[in-house]
């Protein structure tokens, strides 16, 4: 279930794996850099997250499907194709940080002036460009 708030937070289908990989609950770590916060998955990443589970290993299936259950407790947004621009564009839009590892989609990100959440050495998620 979502939490409501006024500040809103994208997040990408790497970062969803964080829980899965590295054992950090990131509702929790997004909400101590922020505080209460609506989290957001695109539609664009939910079909990422499928084709994932459709396509991988067994254990790949198991993390994706994993990962699906986390998306579940975001507000679904219904958005055009072309993840990471359309990443860019809907958080340019809405005002709200985007929560990724993806150090392309990060570098735009940055130059848009777009805030950002990461995970940082494989223990600690961090914030970069808070306005």
């Amino acid at each position: 279930m979502p939490r409501k708030t006024g500040r809103k937070v994208i997040l990408d289908s790497n970062f969803l794996f964080v829980p899965v990989h590295f054992k950090i609950d990131i509702f929790e770590a997004i909400e101590e850099l922020v505080g209460r916060f609506e989290p957001i998955v695109l539609s664009t990443t939910l079909d990422e997250l499928r084709r994932i589970f459709e396509e991988g290993s067994e254990k790949v299936r198991r993390e994706a499907n994993l990962v699906r259950l986390l998306a579940s407790r975001c507000r679904l947004m219904e958005v055009q194709k072309g993840v990471g621009e359309t990443c860019v564009r809907v958080a340019k839009e809405l005002g709200c940080a985007v929560a990724t590892n993806d150090r392309e989609l990060r570098r735009r990100l940055r130059r848009e002036g777009i805030t950002t959440i990461f995970l940082r050495g494989k223990s600690r998620i961090e914030i970069e460009g808070e306005a």
